[in-house]
């Protein structure tokens, strides 16, 4: 199975050598477009390092937050069934491609990133499932069911984000395996489960300990 060849072709641009594969990500049967770990076992070059921390391919790896999403929705299918979803940073589309399968009425995925975008299309067509496609929350509507955020809070720069979601759906669900010291008097933190980026980065233990936020609110 050949890769989508304008992912392909970005991947390479950072990384010459890199090549996408179908990958099955662990105890589950959904597949991802994912960067072969083959690629991942050399050292980079300072172009290279210059380059992916200018542009960061997060779309060409499953995170830990987003692989305990899916693990927790097929668990919890009554939390997204037909319903309306947002998934809000969806690099690979992951969490979006999960609430797809359990059930959800529409899902759409949300992602600044052009290519974040197109990877979330090759993955839903890998998995056979449909999904909607955004690049601006702030022109979203308001009337989402569910938003679900997986994986965002790496810069605590988007931390604002937490509140801005909540107006547009009535309930956020957040996955995050990067903030200590989360504290926000609008989400109570539900559970703590055991996670690991896909291919494995070998990051540190604490970041395989994802933990998941819940938030509500009323529209009026």
């Amino acid at each position: 199975m050949n890769p989508p060849q304008h992912l392909q072709t970005a991947l390479r641009e950072l990384l010459g050598d890199a090549r996408l594969s179908p990958t099955t990500l662990p105890d589950t049967d959904l597949r991802l477009w994912l960067i072969d770990p083959a690629n991942m076992d050399r050292c980079f070059s300072p172009e290279e390092t210059r380059r992916i921390l200018e542009e960061p391919p997060y779309w060409c790896f499953c995170w830990a937050s987003g692989l305990v999403l899916v693990d927790w929705l097929a668990r919890h299918p009554e939390w997204v069934r037909g319903k309306r979803v947002l998934d809000l940073g969806s690099g690979s589309g992951v969490a979006a491609i999960a609430a797809a399968r359990a059930g959800a009425a529409q899902v759409v995925a949300c992602d600044l990133d052009s290519l974040a975008l197109a990877a979330c299309r090759a993955n839903a067509a890998l998995n056979g499932v449909q999904l909607d496609y955004s690049s601006d929350l702030y022109a979203e509507r308001r009337d989402y069911d569910l938003a679900i955020v997986a994986d965002v809070l790496y810069d605590r720069s988007n931390l604002p984000l937490l509140d801005r979601v909540l107006d547009h759906a009535s309930e956020v669900l957040v996955a995050d395996s990067r903030v200590r010291d989360f504290d926000h008097p609008r989400y109570r933190r539900i559970a703590g489960l055991q996670g690991c980026t896909w291919p494995d980065l070998a990051e540190p233990e604490t970041f395989r300990h994802v933990s998941l936020y819940h938030a509500a609110t009323v529209h009026l």
